[in-house]
């Protein structure tokens, strides 16, 4: 008997984050964060005090991903703007800037 493992989905999401997400640690958690649930993608720190993030994988582990920057204890995220996004091939999650 064959057994087929189906993988997951994966989606992109490009990510702008606002509120006090500069200047606390925000950059360094994603990464840590991404890391830890086999994300792709990369983090950014933008000229008007937004974070902006691509991120990569499947849907359930982006949103803990959501989840734990939430959780972040200097980390205030008072808005996120998402959209879908093509996923591409690429090997990692890194800081940008």
């Amino acid at each position: 008997m064959i057994s087929w493992k189906k993988e997951p989905k994966k989606v992109r999401k490009h990510i702008f984050f606002s509120g006090m997400v500069q200047g606390v640690g925000f950059r360094y958690r994603s990464y840590y964060i991404a890391q830890s649930l086999g994300l792709t993608g990369w983090v950014a720190n933008m000229w008007d005090g937004r974070v902006e993030m691509e991120v990569q994988g499947d849907p359930d582990s982006i949103g803990r991903m959501l989840e734990q920057l939430y959780e972040g204890r200097f980390i205030s995220i008072d808005r996120i703007d998402s959209e879908d996004i093509p996923v591409i091939s690429e090997l990692g999650f890194t800081i940008k800037n």
